[in-house]
């Protein structure tokens, strides 16, 4: 089996009817979307709400990385939340992601406050 390239973002297998699917890169670019829209509607007001802070550090198909500050920060809490609302949600797009939370004052670099 021989795969041609005609675009970056899609591959199709060799022969005339083979069934396109996205490049892995893709993949994560859309898994990254997903998650940032999440993140944005339903996850970070719900942080917010407890006077809480969340920061998307990392986010691809496999696993996605939350750090959250303000009050969040040293919460006993944060793997009950995790394990609890965040899990769940984030299944629900990605079924085979893994999370990770993390809390402090300090937001790790490269993360991205979520509104």
């Amino acid at each position: 089996m021989r795969v041609q390239r005609r675009n970056p973002k899609y591959t199709r297998e060799s022969g005339p009817r083979g069934p396109f699917r996205l490049a892995p890169s893709a993949v994560d670019s859309l898994s990254r979307e997903l998650v940032l829209k999440l993140c944005r509607d339903i996850l970070a007001p719900l942080v917010r709400i407890d006077g809480g802070q969340l920061h998307l550090v990392g986010a691809s198909s496999e696993s996605v990385h939350i750090h959250l500050t303000g009050n969040c920060a040293g919460c006993p809490g944060a793997s009950l939340t995790r394990d609890k609302i965040f899990l769940p949600l984030l299944r629900g797009v990605l079924p085979k992601v893994e999370v990770v939370v993390t809390t402090g004052s300090r937001v790790p670099f490269g993360a991205v406050r979520v509104d």
